[in-house]
């Protein structure tokens, strides 16, 4: 009887003593994360008492790998990343080389192989995707420039990370782990790692080809049938098969199985949907994965080996963040957003478990290293909050007293300033129309069909730079920032449009508009409802919230063409 209560006490020991400390962690300000892996520790065999079964655990760690890596893949965002990829691509690799060059130091002057390190110093390089979302939104920057800049940073780690996942097995012999029991040769390696890329390669391209096709198609058809539960099973199915076929056909790893799964089906209309549906599930079972990641830590390494432990957290804390500081400020961006790269890097998570954990079954890495590294995920995540925190005293800090860092945040940009053969008409009388996005793009559509001058504002450089060679007049840089405002020529403009929700800054936008143009018309767009009162109230300018809006502009246009059947009888 015992054997089949397995399951059911693992679940339940592990969901409620997650939940448990996941509301005691949220409650004192920490990710939820740090109390999910703190219960995986208390019911593993690293502490007394209670100790569930751990290759249950592993196995349904698997299955939240999947779900997770399927979860990135649907909300990963090509345009997204290339919009950034001047400075995240670069970026976030050079660091990854840092970081993981500094664990390779570290674990040299440990008495560990090379191969060893390079696997430990990989694992300390990538940063956690779910905790820095969680650190953006909870600051209401994840939609600013340095949120997206952050955001793709983490993207370009997430996919070198899979990249390094689908190169560990083949190359684990030469890298001193786990072989087959054969010779292992120069030749027969690289036969191995060509097998393997073209194995990727077949089952990307599959994936690219057939599945774009098949599995919209797929959810159209269930979609039709308007069950609820078939399309969420539908979702699960997918992400699960496909993750399954892929390691079973083409000796790919779940993970990279489960990434292009969602990959393929963000191409479908129910994208958003599949999302939605799934998240339940995907929420829980990556509950049950960060669990099972702190069932393999040892309480004891603490005490055991206190300076190893103040090592990693070094070069997670500090290396990986001074070298994106550094990093930042050579691709010419002003100190705002180096500090937001640095801290969100200063931390790492669900990739490095991954990395760890199949660093330890190929046997490249010791136990200890996997304790190594969840001791620091458990400090640099329950400090990442902290840093977020400082990060603006930090900054006001060091302006105030340092010559060098006021001109860091004055840094030269070619597109902060208009060209000087920019016509008389958008230096005067013009509309300053701040955020390109999705809204702004619209609002300018409109404008420049009327005829209407119009001077664009965007953090984006990149997209900056793009709107100059369509013939835009553009500047880019936070219009929060005065000297941003005086680029557009905001004292001689009739109108200020503020297409980004951002309530940080809006009212800086404001107070500096009308401290240089006191009659200057406003318009904000805000995405929350009790903003967009408390807007109203301060009398910023003309508000408009998103869902209220739409619901008007749509009620109007049925209003519009909707004939009652009795008026329409009449008129015959």
């Amino acid at each position: 009887m015992d054997h089949n209560l397995t399951l059911i006490t693992t679940l339940a020991a592990g969901f409620g003593i997650a939940l448990v400390l996941g509301f005691l962690a949220e409650r004192m300000k920490i990710p939820a994360l740090v109390g999910y892996l703190v219960s995986g520790i208390i019911i593993g065999p690293g502490t007394p008492g209670f100790v569930a079964d751990v290759h249950l655990a592993s196995q349904l760690s698997e299955i939240g790998v999947m779900l997770l890596m399927f979860g990135v893949g649907l909300h990963f965002s090509l345009r997204d990343l290339l919009a950034v990829k001047r400075i995240a691509i670069p970026g976030a690799v050079v660091q990854m080389g840092i970081a993981t060059a500094l664990g390779m130091l570290i674990a040299w002057a440990w008495g560990w192989s090379w191969g060893t390190g390079l696997i430990f110093g990989l694992s300390l390089s990538c940063a956690s995707t779910v905790v820095l979302l969680k650190a953006l939104e909870s600051r209401n920057v994840l939609e600013t420039m340095n949120g997206r800049i952050a955001v793709g940073w983490l993207v370009v780690e997430d996919l070198a990370t899979v990249l390094v996942l689908v190169l560990m097995p083949p190359l684990a012999g030469l890298l001193g782990g786990a072989t087959n029991g054969e010779a292992q040769t120069a030749q027969s390696i690289g036969i191995t790692i060509l097998q393997t890329l073209l194995q990727v390669v077949a089952f990307i391209a599959l994936m690219l080809i057939a599945g774009r096709r098949v599995l919209p198609w797929l959810l159209w058809q269930i979609a039709k049938t308007g069950s609820r539960e078939l399309f969420t099973l539908s979702v699960v199915a997918a992400a699960i098969g496909i993750a399954f076929g892929a390691a079973q056909i083409f000796s790919v790893s779940f993970a990279l199985g489960a990434f292009f799964a969602g990959m393929v089906m963000r191409e479908s209309e129910f994208s958003h949907r599949a999302a939605e549906e799934s998240l339940p599930l995907r929420d829980a079972f990556s509950v049950l994965f960060f669990v099972s990641v702190g069932m393999l830590f040892k309480p004891a390494i603490l005490l055991e080996q206190p300076l190893h432990v103040l090592a990693v957290v070094a070069v997670i804390i500090i290396g990986k963040s001074l070298a994106a500081f550094v990093l930042v400020l050579a691709f010419r961006y002003p100190l705002n957003t180096a500090l937001t790269v640095s801290a969100s890097l200063a931390q790492i998570g669900e990739f490095s478990f991954i990395l760890a954990g199949l660093g330890v079954a190929l046997k490249l890495l010791p136990p200890d290293a996997m304790s190594l590294i969840l001791a620091g995920a458990l400090i640099s995540i329950a400090l990442n909050p902290l840093l977020f925190a400082a990060l603006e005293p930090v900054r006001n800090w060091i302006l105030a007293r340092s010559a060098l860092a006021r001109d860091l945040e004055q840094r030269g940009d070619p597109y902060a300033e208009l060209p000087m053969t920019t016509e008389r008409r958008f230096l005067q009388g013009q509309v300053v129309l701040v955020g390109y996005g999705r809204v702004g793009k619209r609002i300018a559509r409109a404008m420049q069909e009327r005829g209407i001058p119009f001077v664009i504002a965007d953090e984006n450089r990149e997209r900056v730079e793009s709107l100059r060679k369509e013939g835009f007049a553009a500047v880019s840089g936070n219009a929060a920032d005065p000297a941003v405002l005086i680029q557009a020529h905001i004292a001689n403009a009739a109108m200020l449009v503020v297409a980004v929700p951002e309530p940080l800054y809006v009212r800086q936008m404001v107070e500096t508009a009308r401290t240089l143009n006191p009659g200057i018309e406003i318009v904000l767009r805000t995405h929350s409802e009790d903003e967009s009162e408390l807007l109203r109230k301060e009398n910023l300018g003309t508000v408009f919230y998103g869902e209220e809006e739409l619901a008007r502009g749509m009620a109007g246009h049925v209003l519009g063409r909707f004939v009652p059947a009795g008026a329409s009888a009449g008129g015959h």
